[in-house]
């Protein structure tokens, strides 16, 4: 059939729609599904089944191209789930990503005007400082198919990730072929690797890499495991906790239930905005150090943060927003539920001598009654949720509270206008959007927003 693509779909596949007769004579609508195209190509695709409404497939060939296709430079692009748009030019994809936010604050009866062009960056490459790649059943490493978790994709590189936690990996990799080490599989339940995590601080250097297995690196284990210990530390300096950790679990997380320290410390050590933190194997921290920096000046520069000030950080993490505010306001009061994101917030203002915070360990919605109660009311108040979003229980008692001024941070443009749809009751005014590419060829696109109470 020949299709032209009208629209991509949150996935960034492309989506055409195919009017066609049935054996009745009635027309029939076909919605079809085509990764690696963009809007306005027309296409030659196959479809087994026409009798279906919905189908999904590759395009045999592009017959009509849009002027922003480009060549994918990654040999595994057409395969490996890691990345959507390598075939996009990256200022098309900085566009679509603008009016992808525009779109979703528009539904909600937000001006769109007021989103501005997302901020990119420079080099769109190389840009990730955590990678969690997966091993096959046979062995070999790499990441999964698009769409399909059940089959790896073994990789000889990765353009997205640092370059050095590439070779790191591969390194792994050969260390697995030459023990003969099975992976896991997730149909049987049976197998020993699981997944090997790369996280590097672009700032420091330092490297963890953590191999998750269903045995402890012990008994006949004990000699791949110190051959490992040899090969990453004579090769790769920088690596500063090489960890083993036990996962039995069926669920497909890279989760632990036991650690071993192989090497080094079970911690890393990164810096951001001149603040220094520690990341375990299980710490989140932004995966994109160059972009997130810009969204901490974009918040500080949209929050205007005074020294008489109290403020709270909803969803605070270890700190990332906290540390950065908390030398620029009297008191801060970070919330989050993960406690040991929490223990980590205190570690990391201790480590960096700030003596004005307090954190909660508890949900938000509780967190903020607690020290709203306790702390007062904050002048500012930072949120940043999860791609779920804060919910409008948690978003009407922010309204309720009334800080003279919101700033959210969002990693969900559809969850975010939701959210902020409900401070207008509470009269609450968007004053501007700001987009930030943090996962270049990559459907997903952060920004930093401004809310003012009204006067």
């Amino acid at each position: 059939m020949e299709a032209e693509i009208h629209r991509l779909d949150d996935r960034g596949s492309g989506q055409a729609v195919i009017w066609r007769e049935n054996e009745h004579g009635n027309l029939r609508k076909l919605k079809l599904t085509i990764p690696q195209t963009l809007p306005g190509e027309k296409v030659d695709v196959t479809v087994a089944k026409p009798e279906k409404r919905r189908w999904k497939a590759m395009p045999n060939e592009i017959l009509e191209v849009h002027p922003e296709r480009t060549a994918p430079p990654c040999p595994h692009f057409e395969k490996c789930g890691g990345c959507v748009w390598q075939h996009w030019q990256y200022e098309g994809q900085l566009k679509q990503k603008t009016n992808h936010v525009k779109e979703a604050i528009e539904a909600q009866g937000f001006d769109p005007n007021l989103v501005l062009d997302t901020i990119g960056m420079d080099d769109p490459w190389h840009y990730r400082n955590k990678m969690e790649f997966t091993f096959a059943p046979d062995g070999s490493l790499g990441l999964h198919e698009q769409g399909n978790f059940r089959k790896v994709i073994s990789l000889e590189t990765c353009l997205i990730a640092g370059k050095e936690m590439v070779e790191a990996a591969m390194e792994v990799a050969e260390w697995t072929k030459s023990h003969q080490l099975s992976g896991y599989n997730k149909d049987l339940h049976d197998g020993l690797l699981r997944h090997l995590m790369v996280r590097q601080s672009f700032a420091t250097g330092e490297m963890m890499l953590a191999v998750f297995a269903t045995e402890a690196p012990a008994d006949h284990l004990k000699e791949a495991a110190d051959d490992l210990v040899q090969r990453i530390t004579l090769k790769f300096p920088q690596v500063k906790s090489l960890l083993w950790l036990e996962n039995t679990d069926w669920a497909d997380r890279t989760q632990s239930e036991k650690s071993h320290v192989l090497a080094g410390r079970d911690f890393i050590y990164d810096e951001m905005d001149g603040y220094r933190f520690r990341l375990w194997f299980d710490t989140f921290f932004q995966t994109n150090p160059t972009q997130a920096q810009k969204l901490v000046d974009l918040a500080v520069e949209m929050g205007q943060p005074k020294k008489t000030e109290k403020m709270i950080d909803l969803f605070c993490g270890v700190g990332t927003f906290s540390l950065p505010f908390a030398n620029r306001v009297a008191e801060l009061a970070g919330i989050e539920i993960v406690e040991t994101s929490i223990e980590s917030a205190k570690r990391n203002a201790a480590d960096n001598g700030i003596d004005n915070t307090t954190f909660l360990a508890k949900d938000a919605r509780k967190g903020i009654d607690q020290v709203l109660e306790s702390f007062g009311i904050p002048e500012l108040l930072l949120l940043d949720p999860p791609r779920s979003g804060a919910g409008g229980k948690v978003m009407r008692r922010i309204g309720r509270a009334k800080p003279e001024r919101i700033v959210y941070v969002s990693c969900n443009p559809d969850t975010f206008a939701v959210d902020i749809k409900e401070l207008e009751q509470f009269g609450y005014t968007l004053q501007v959007v700001q987009p930030v590419d943090l996962f270049p060829h990559t459907v997903h696109v952060e920004a930093v927003a401004l809310l003012v109470l009204n006067d």
